[in-house]
Order: structure tokens, then sequence, then C-alpha cells
């Protein structure tokens, strides 16, 4: 054996073994009060399996410490209480990676050396050789003879037992940490996660639901991603000259709040040099070039290791899972990242489980057999979590993760995992039209994926996936909804498509009918107009989209109090829906429906009365009395004979009507709140007076609620029930 000259870290020498040998160095590290801070170190040297000690058990090897930790004062409490406590436990902290699990337990681990007077011990438990070598550190602290120690290292002696006995026998109280226990595999070979009455035992993983943490005197602690306001924080106290709180929230939010990416977020605005961005401009950078822009802050942050960067840390997870023969794990988690960060129903892969879509480029490859295996892989590495939303179980990755795997997506596998995402979310979808509960909340979870979808593999059938989407949340009643998602959709397909494609023009039609029901007119004309243009020029006069438009733009003028122009379009969309679509389509019969409204705001009550009664013969002929433009056009009726002034004609009309739209869309639906308010205003005209205050207050609570307290309906609610209440007191 010969020394090569060099050092190590610390003091120690650098070593080249000829064959097997031991080498005992003692280091002696005196702090201000003169205590030995790390007494022993036993190196041994296997020229087959070198194992390489620790610098330092005594000292939490993790980068960077932490500077303030934000958050989690239930979790220090109570961990605090159990590290002050006589010992005998062990708390095992899991979550997924960049969640903070290292950063609470370096926290725990200052606070029992500093405040409680324990000896803290540090072990990197990520692999068998780290764990092997800081617990036969850990020994020799504690006591253990060269000759014992030499034993073990070469395999004379179990090392778990050693350093067991003599942490049991510890003449000093402890904490040991095992830090990043992914593979809990690690820990269950050999017995290494044992109780004491000298100690607690505190492990960190990002394997959540292994038997090992099942066992007597442990207790588990799931670890989330921090809230808002101290996500934001974490900004501020990293770069407070980059933002206010405001603009941290902004990049928080698009973050995902995870501890991890704040982290190296805010220490990239901490350490600019040749740029000096503000966190509003690194929030725009973020939504130009995804997520994985966070990683750039490693370098002011401390280091590059897998662990200290969003883009690598949940590789380990994955190359792991891909060692334990679930290769699958990270193709599902690929075909995941080309949909949202929302939760996505489990039932929405069954289709995948059944084999009922091809996967079969997929690459690794995800056998309909093994989705059950990949779900629970991704769950036990806390790679994404298991949610329930509307009683449906979901499955939902962060953000930040998502982000970084789809960026490791080679362009040929994108091709392939877009078409599978496309597929899947299309066997979902609710059908056209579909009015239950069930399907609404269906559309719900699933709208915000389709968009993403979009976003991540841009053409024609995700764009077309996407529109689709966005009409079915307008048409099931969820004006808001769709309000949130039109525009972008519509930003998107224009941008790939072109504005004079169908199907952008169609999405701008949705943009514009939300406009409308938010009670945003002015704009909702505008919009209409120019789509109306568009469908002239390319489509022409009597193509059916051209006289949707025609029907569309009818219906701000309508409230604009544009009533003469609403009128021409509408008897201009009747007649050319007359020609193309035919006398009794629902479609046609609509369109007249809304044209005996517009007379009745007009005055013109002889024709209102005449088109009123014609439609209501032809909507018996053609339709059943449940159809929705069959309870349209009784709506459209009483709303007429109210506007007439004709109450008593309303009043039967307007209660059938209400039980109609209840039957039909749900109490709180739109439509069933437009009827409800019909009840109020013909009772008010009826002279009930009471009754129509105590339905515009039923009427105030729901909008207030569905639409919002700002919507236009909402405010005109509460001015009636001001004037409504006068009256009652006068």
């Amino acid at each position: 054996m010969s020394e090569l000259g060099a050092r190590a870290s610390g003091q120690g020498r650098v070593f080249q073994a000829t064959g097997d040998q031991h080498i005992e160095e003692h280091h002696h590290h005196y702090g201000a009060d003169a205590a030995p801070l790390f007494g022993r170190q036993v190196v041994s040297v296997d020229a087959a399996a070198p194992q390489t000690a620790p610098d330092s058990v005594r000292i939490p090897l993790v980068g960077r410490p932490p500077g303030i930790l934000r958050n989690r004062e239930e979790l220090r409490r109570l961990l605090g209480a159990a590290i002050a406590g006589p010992g005998g436990e062990v708390h095992v902290v899991h979550g997924m990676g960049g969640c903070g699990k290292t950063a609470l337990a370096y926290w725990l681990f200052s606070q029992a050396v500093r405040e409680h007077g324990r000896v803290g011990f540090w072990v990197n438990t990520s692999e068998r050789t780290s764990l092997r070598a800081g617990m036969l550190a850990v020994a020799g602290d504690r006591g253990a003879t060269t000759g014992e120690l030499a034993a073990a290292a070469a395999g004379q002696r179990a090392v778990a037992d050693l350093a067991w006995h003599y942490l049991d026998h510890s003449a000093e109280p402890w904490l040991l940490v095992l830090d990043n226990a992914d593979d809990p595999s690690v820990l269950e070979e050999g017995g290494w996660l044992r109780t004491s009455p000298r100690g607690t035992v505190l492990v960190t993983t990002r394997h959540a639901t292994t038997p090992l943490w099942r066992g007597q005197g442990v207790t588990r602690h799931g670890l989330g991603v921090l809230p808002l306001e101290d996500a934001a924080q974490v900004l501020c106290d990293l770069a407070p000259d980059a933002g206010g709180l405001e603009a941290a929230q902004k990049v928080a939010r698009r973050l995902g709040c995870l501890p991890l990416a704040l982290t190296l977020a805010g220490s990239h605005l901490a350490h600019q040099l040749l740029e000096s961005w503000s966190m509003d401009e690194y929030d725009r950078k973020l939504g130009e070039e995804s997520t994985a822009l966070v990683d750039g802050g490693a370098a002011g942050h401390g280091g590059s290791q897998s662990r200290q960067l969003v883009g690598r840390t949940w590789e380990l997870s994955l190359t792991a899972l891909a060692e334990q023969g679930l290769p699958e794990v990270t193709t599902l988690l690929r075909l995941l990242s080309f949909l949202a960060a929302d939760p996505v129903p489990l039932s929405v892969l069954m289709p995948l489980a059944r084999g009922e879509i091809a996967v079969d480029r997929l690459e690794p490859a995800l056998p309909a057999g093994r989705l059950e295996q990949a779900l629970r892989g991704l769950l036990d590495h806390s790679l994404a979590e298991l949610v329930e939303v509307d009683g449906a179980r979901c499955v939902q990755a962060h953000g930040v993760l998502l982000d970084s795997v789809a960026a490791g997506v080679t362009e040929r596998q994108r091709t392939v995992l877009a078409e599978v995402a496309a597929r899947v979310l299309e066997a979902a979808l609710p059908e056209q039209g579909a009015e239950s509960p069930e399907a609404r909340s269906r559309l719900a979870m699933l709208a915000p994926h389709a968009p993403a979808l979009l976003t991540a593999a841009p053409g024609e059938r995700t764009a077309a996936l996407a529109v689709r989407v966005v009409r079915q949340v307008f048409d099931a009643g969820d004006f808001a909804g769709a309000f949130g998602l039109a525009p972008r959709v519509a930003d998107k397909v224009e941008a790939l498509l072109g504005v004079q494609h169908p199907m952008a023009m169609e999405a701008r039609d949705v943009e514009a009918w939300a406009l409308f029901r938010m009670g945003r007119y002015a704009e909702s004309e505008s919009l209409h107009r120019r789509v109306l243009g568009r469908r002239e020029l390319i489509l022409g006069p009597d193509h059916p989209d051209t006289l949707r438009s025609c029907f569309g733009l009818q219906a701000p003028l309508d409230l604009l109090d544009k009533d003469e122009e609403a009128e021409q379009l509408l008897r201009r969309a009747l007649e050319g829906q007359r020609r193309v679509l035919g006398e009794d389509s629902p479609e046609t019969l609509f369109t007249w429906v809304l044209l005996t409204e517009v007379l009745s705001q007009l005055g013109r009550e002889r024709a209102f009365d005449i088109e009123a009664a014609t439609l209501a013969g032809a909507c018996e002929r053609a339709l059943p009395p449940d159809h929705y433009t069959a309870v349209a056009a009784r709506h459209s009726h009483g709303e007429g004979l109210r506007a007439l002034g004709r109450f008593g004609e309303a009043e039967p009309i307007a209660r059938r009507v209400l039980a109609d739209r209840i039957s039909l869309h749900g109490p709180d639906h739109p439509l069933a709140l437009s009827a409800l308010s019909l009840k109020a205003q013909v009772a008010r005209g009826l002279g009930r007076n009471d009754e129509a205050v105590a339905t515009i207050k039923e009427l105030i609570e729901r909008r207030e609620r569905v639409l919002g307290p700002e919507h236009p309906f909402t405010v005109e609610n509460r001015a009636w029930l001001a004037e409504w209440q006068a009256d009652s007191d006068t």
C-alpha cells in the first residue's frame, strides 16, 4: 500500500490499496467548548468492493443548509417534542422529491443538538454502501473498538448489530437521521431500522407505503408543498430586492409552492450578475421557458447534485423503479406530463388498463396488465398522490415534476404520447349535450387537460379536442369555466391554424358567448361581429356556422337595447336555417324561440302571439316535451307575457318552466336561475310583494355563488331587492 500524497476532505490522507487493508485514522475536531465533535473514523479498503467513509456523521451533509424554515409548525412541534423526549421512537417523514424533507430534518437536527443536548448523527441512506459506512462511523463514535470495526468492515460481524449495540449503550441521548431512504429495502435488508431507549430515529423518504414504516414504534408523517403565502415568503427571504409579496405569490403559484423549486428560484434571483430580473420578469420567463428555468439557481444555491436540481431529483426515483422492474412508471408519468397538473380521474385510464387503446409504440412499453403496478409505483415513491374529487378517485402529480419530465421526452415519443393522451381524453369525455350532474362533474375534471395537451403537442387533433371541451363546458352552464378557458384555447388555435380556419373561428365563437354570459356585452358584440365577418367571407352567407354567428350576435345586441338589429339577425338566421337545416330542426326551432322574445320586447304583441302559438305547435309536433328547445320555448313564452304585462297568463308557465329547468339542468344552473327570476318578477307583477322579495333573496344568494357578486344580473337583482323592500315598507 502506498500513500498517494493527496488529501481527502478534512485532514485525511488518500491511500491506494494493493490488497485487503484496514486503515485507522483518528480525527479530533474541537469547537469552542473544546469537546471532540467526531472522535474516530475507520475506513475499510477492499480492492474488490471499496467503501468510503462519510466526511462526518456529526454534521448534516446537505449542501447549503436552509436559512429560515417556513410553515411546518405542527410537524415541527410534534417532532420537536419527540426528539426532546426519552427516545424509543422512529419517525418517518415522507413526501415527493423537493418538498423539504431534508430541510425539516436539518432543522430538527439543529434543535436536538443545540437546545436539547442530544448527540446528532446524520447518515445518507440512499444506498447500501453509504448506509453501511455511515453506521460504522456511528458505531466508532459511540465507542466501538478498532477490532470490532475491522471485523464488521470485513464482513465478520453484522454492522447493524454492532452499531445498534453501541447506540443502545450510549452514555448520551441521541438523534439519528437516516436521510434519503428512498429505497426501503436498503434499511430492511440487515435490520437497520430499530428503536432504542437511548434515542430517536428520524427517517426521510419518498416512499410512502412500505410495510417497513408500519412496524412497532414507527410513526409516519406526510409532507406536502407549502401554503401560498409561506411559499411566497421563501422567495422574499432569498431575494428581498426582486419584488414584493404579490409578485412572489405569482412565481410561487407557477412553481406549485414546491420548496426546492422556490429555493432555486430565489437563489437565481439573488445571485444575478449580467441580468437583474424582477420576480414579475422571472414569472414571465417561467411561462415562456417552462419551470426547467429554475435549475439555473443551483450555482447560487451551492451545488448541482441530482437532489438539488428540480430537473434531476425525480430521475432518481424513476431510475430506482426501473431497477426494481417497473420501467412502466416512467412511461405513465410521461403520459401524465402531457396533461395538466390537475387531478386525473382513474377512470380516464381504464381504457389503457383494458387494452382498448393501442400503446404498442410507447417506450418503455406500458402493457395493459401493468398499469396497476405503474400507478402503485407512482404513489409509493411520492411521484403522485391519490386524491378524491366529487367522489371520484384521481391521481395527481406536481406541476414542476410534470414540466421536468415533459422536457426530457424525445420528439419521436412526443408524437406517440400525444396520440395516446388525446385518445384517452376523447374516450373519457361525456357525450355532447349530456346534462346529468355526473357528466358535468366529469367534464369539469377533464376541462383543464385538453388545453394542456394542446400546449404540449400542438396539432389539428389536439386543437379540435380543446375547442370541443370548451364548447361542452359552456353548454353545461359553466360559463365562468368556459370564460377562463376560451381565450387561451382560441389564441393557441389561431397561432397554430390561422385566424380563418373553421376551428379557430369556432373557438372565438365560444369565447364571444362566454363574454356574453359573463355580462361583458360590448366585448361580446365586438367579437361576435368579427367572427360573423370571417365566416361570411370564408364559409359563405348560408353556411350553418355563419347562421349561428347571426344568432350569436343578436344576444348581446338584445341586452344592449339594439332590438331592431337583433330581430333582423334572428330573421336572417331563421330563414337560412329553415332552408339549410330544415323546418323542424331543434336548432331552427331554438332560433324561432329567441325571435318571439325579441318581438315581445319591441312591444309587437300581435306578432308575438301569432309566432308563439305557431312555435308551440311546431315544438309539440317535432320534439318531446322535456327537450331543451321545447323547454326554452315555454320559457321564452313566459318571458314574453311578462314583458307585455300579462302576469296572470305568465304565472302557470313560469312555475312549470322553473320545475322543467331544475329537472333538466339542476337548481344552480344559470338557466334555472333565469327561470327563478321570471317567477319573482311575475309575483311582483301580481302584487304578491312578500313572495317576490323572498324569491329574489334566494336568487341573489344563488347568483352570487354561481355567477359572482359583480355579475350584471346579480347587481341588477340587488337593485330590485332594495326597490321591492322599500315598497313593502311603504
